[in-house]
């Protein structure tokens, strides 16, 4: 079990969140073609180490946040809003 620090509610257990998808991926423009949608909606990388996602903090605040999580050892590097595009806050727990 890991824990996340919602920059909201303050430390938390992982089974109070959601997850909510790869944070790191870029959304085409509406005009874009069906091969750039279809690459932004279902091919992903499986990424080993560092990386960024959304959470979704379901049984307390409900808000969105941002997670940088390493995928190999789950320690959480940084928590913070999901607004913006800036590197989240440091904090939370690893595995």
């Amino acid at each position: 079990m890991f824990r996340f620090t919602c920059p909201h509610c303050g430390e938390r257990d992982v089974v109070e969140f959601s997850y909510g998808g790869d944070a790191s991926v870029v959304v085409p423009d509406l005009a874009a073609g069906e091969d750039a949608w279809f690459d932004a909606v279902y091919q992903r990388d499986n990424p080993r180490g560092p990386h960024v996602e959304y959470w979704h903090h379901v049984a307390g605040c409900r808000q969105w946040i941002r997670v940088e999580r390493d995928t190999l050892t789950h320690e959480i590097l940084a928590c913070g809003p999901a607004t913006g595009r800036t590197r989240p806050e440091t904090g939370g727990e690893g595995a």
